[in-house]
């Protein structure tokens, strides 16, 4: 479901990113509807699909701090390995690509040791994988959940 926002759906969206726990009560006036009508707005655009409200976790703060990023190449259908990667522990993010490289998967773990079992003994054997580079992390320099709504 596609649809068309105006100034207000802008206006309640750049709210939400800043904070996804504001009240109807604050909401409301701040982008000039009634508390009620900022909630069916809200409402609206969740139906959509263009806005969720999540909790978001710090894989730092959790203990997982071995984390990286792998280029997957594969032989055939990247969807379908794209499935069962998507369902291993410790990936975190996976997409379709093109170019160098079929899939890209974030993966996380407690230590460095747990990342390379996962990925030498869970990933690498998946039928369909040709080839994973691995790209490990350092440090996290920008986290963004928010971006211009225009």
């Amino acid at each position: 479901m596609s649809i068309q926002l105006d100034e207000i759906d802008r206006a309640v969206l750049r709210e939400m990113q800043t904070d996804g726990r504001i009240s109807y009560a604050t909401l409301g006036p701040r982008v000039g509807l009634s508390p009620p009508a900022a909630r069916a707005r809200v409402q609206r655009l969740i139906d959509a699909g263009v806005l969720q409200v999540v909790g978001v976790t710090d894989p730092m703060a959790l203990g997982l701090s071995a984390m990286a990023l792998l280029g997957v190449t594969t032989d055939g259908d990247a969807r379908t390995l794209a499935d069962e990667i998507a369902a291993i522990d410790g990936v975190i993010y996976l997409v379709l690509t093109s170019g160098a490289y079929d899939l890209f998967a974030e993966v996380v773990a407690r230590r460095p040791a747990d990342l390379l079992d996962l990925i030498n003994d869970q990933i690498k054997p998946l039928p369909g994988v040709r080839h994973v580079e691995t790209f490990p992390y350092f440090g996290i320099h920008t986290h963004r959940f928010t971006w211009e709504i225009g």
